[in-house]
């Protein structure tokens, strides 16, 4: 019987080492928004902060659900999985401070536009 040779364009461990930088990268975005807001006030501060929080958090929930275990066969359903649940955390985590906490919006909306920027950033720019 001949062996089978299966090329792949990319790893499971490549994936997991971009999730990890982009999770990094968005933390970092989300300090340093929460910083550049601080001039407005400590609720600025926040709100950049957690919106761009809300957005590494949905992320790491993508990343858990789409390299965890499980073979080909489950790549898609932890895919579709896991973008629910990203857009389930940010959504929740905008509905947190903009309704319930009451903190500024142009500061949350800010910091997530910023942590997305990042989504970009890192996948444009994979090496």
């Amino acid at each position: 019987m001949p062996s089978v040779e299966v090329c792949v364009l990319n790893s499971l461990a490549a994936g997991r080492r971009l999730a990890a930088r982009l999770l990094v990268a968005q933390l970092g975005v989300a300090a340093l928004a929460a910083l550049a807001f601080l001039v407005q006030g400590r609720g600025a501060a926040v709100a950049a902060g957690i919106g761009a929080l809300v957005v590494a958090v949905g992320n790491a929930l993508l990343a858990l659900r789409l390299f965890g275990s499980g073979g080909a066969g489950r790549a898609l359903a932890g895919f579709l999985a896991g973008t629910l649940l990203k857009w389930a955390a940010i959504l929740g985590g905008l509905y947190l401070v903009l309704v319930r906490w009451q903190l500024p919006p142009v500061p949350a909306l800010a910091g997530l536009v910023l942590a997305l920027a990042v989504n970009l950033m890192a996948l444009r720019f994979k090496g």
